[in-house]
């Protein structure tokens, strides 16, 4: 049973990933049908991102009230209806209108399943789960593509990735009673120690400590809104500047960014094994590096295939 739930789990994660890397491969083709000027991709963008911010901050309170497995049905419902009404989305207006249940949904689904994960499941489940939310933004524009190439049309795209959706959320429905089940069952408690992979212990006492106390946080905290930063740049304008300054077809743009996604995927999953013989430090000036050499492979005037590898050493 508490395997079953998991691989649930997981398929919601995936779910997570796949309407996260749509906006920006299909907005090439998205902006000549409406006749809109390129930066509205970044005032969708921020709506979304708005809604999820605004969830993920009253999570805490919603999932107390409602429980994990309502809140992840009820926000894959808000998610699966938002990219259906991508489809039939007449005007800019209506996208924008879409675009806060789709940000509503997403931040609830990620900070809800996180919590449970974290709490319910040993350690090394966390980074798998993160894993296949990059399985899902990497399938996402190879669904989108495959629709833009073939039938020329970014809503059947939409179309397709909200039935998954409408699925998944189906699933949820008949799968609600084994959230509590698992969870009254589980031997995992807050005052259990637990090491890290460093072999640094833990105590009971540590839930007490503010987290912006600990040593460290602020910075890893100011590092990831930097990561978070490129990872959404590219993500929402790889496509466009792919197809704009490289002068590609929109498809192979958009396969591109899926291989940019599949590479932050293989990345998670090395990753997890690397840390064992490396230390976080010398990963993070590592990552710092590639970076760096991917974004300059990026703007050299260089051709085609140049770009490809920066995407993939970016991520």
């Amino acid at each position: 049973m508490t395997t079953f739930l998991l691989v649930i789990i997981y398929l919601a994660f995936i779910s997570l990933g796949l309407p996260d890397s749509l906006l920006g491969v299909a907005w090439p083709v998205m902006q000549l049908d409406y006749g809109a000027p390129l930066e509205t991709a970044g005032l969708l963008f921020m709506t979304i991102a708005g809604g999820t911010i605004i969830s993920s901050l009253a999570s805490g309170m919603v999932l107390k009230r409602f429980g994990t497995g309502n809140v992840t049905f009820v926000s894959c419902l808000l998610t699966a209806g938002a990219l259906l009404g991508f489809h039939f989305a007449p005007s800019l207006v209506w996208l924008i209108v879409c675009a806060i249940p789709l940000g509503l949904g997403a931040g609830s689904v990620d900070a809800g399943l996180n919590d449970y994960v974290a709490t319910q499941y040993k350690a090394h489940h966390m980074s798998w789960l993160h894993c296949f939310w990059g399985v899902g933004a990497t399938f996402g524009p190879i669904i989108m593509a495959q629709f833009i190439s073939e039938q020329n049309s970014w809503r059947n795209g939409y179309l397709a990735i909200s039935g998954i959706q409408f699925m998944l959320t189906v699933i949820l429905l008949f799968t609600l009673p084994l959230w509590n089940r698992v969870k009254k069952k589980s031997n995992i408690t807050i005052n259990e120690e637990q090491e890290d992979s460093k072999g640094v212990f833990y105590n009971e006492d540590a839930k007490h400590v503010k987290p912006l106390q600990i040593k460290g946080v602020k910075l890893a905290l100011i590092s990831f809104l930097f990561y978070c930063e490129v990872e959404s740049t590219v993500g929402l304008w790889g496509s466009s500047f792919l197809v704009n300054v490289k002068e590609l077809p929109v498809s192979v743009a958009a396969q591109w960014v899926s291989l940019y996604y599949a590479g932050i995927t293989m990345g998670r999953f090395i990753t997890g094994f690397i840390t064992f013989k490396m230390s976080n430090r010398t990963l993070i000036r590592m990552g710092q590096i590639l970076a760096l050499a991917g974004a300059t492979l990026l703007f050299l005037p260089l051709p085609s295939t140049f770009s490809l590898v920066g995407l993939l050493w970016l991520d």
